[in-house]
């Protein structure tokens, strides 16, 4: 069994920065991706970004390039999301996910509230 454990939420003004931390801990396989998700009230759980096991392979969904960086450090079994220029609609929970195969995020975390305000 693998437990994801999200920290690093809170409320900040638009403009601002926030950085996202996610353990991985646990049964965790060799070689594993990391994601970010998100979910606002009344609207389905979408993709934010994702890590490769190398760190050389990261993925971004277009509202946050630019302003949003996934890094991950495998010695910690961490990863982490450093959201700048956060504005008011990049108000949602956000969830860490991992995932063992290319086409599937196997395990997943409580999540972590962001409130933008404007």
């Amino acid at each position: 069994q693998v437990q994801l454990v999200e920290s690093g939420g809170g409320l900040v003004q638009a403009g601002g920065s926030l950085r996202l931390t996610c353990e991985a801990s646990g049964r965790t396989s060799k070689s594993y991706a990391l994601g970010w998700f998100r979910q606002a009230p009344g609207k389905e759980r979408e993709f934010v970004a994702a890590i490769s096991w190398s760190g050389t392979g990261t993925y971004y969904t277009d509202s946050v390039k630019a302003r949003f960086t996934i890094s991950r450090d495998n010695a910690k079994n961490t990863v982490y999301l450093q959201m700048n220029s956060l504005k008011p609609e990049d108000t949602a929970v956000y969830y860490c996910a991992l995932g063992t195969t290319a086409s599937s995020w196997d395990y997943w975390g409580q999540g972590t509230q962001v409130t933008v305000s404007s």
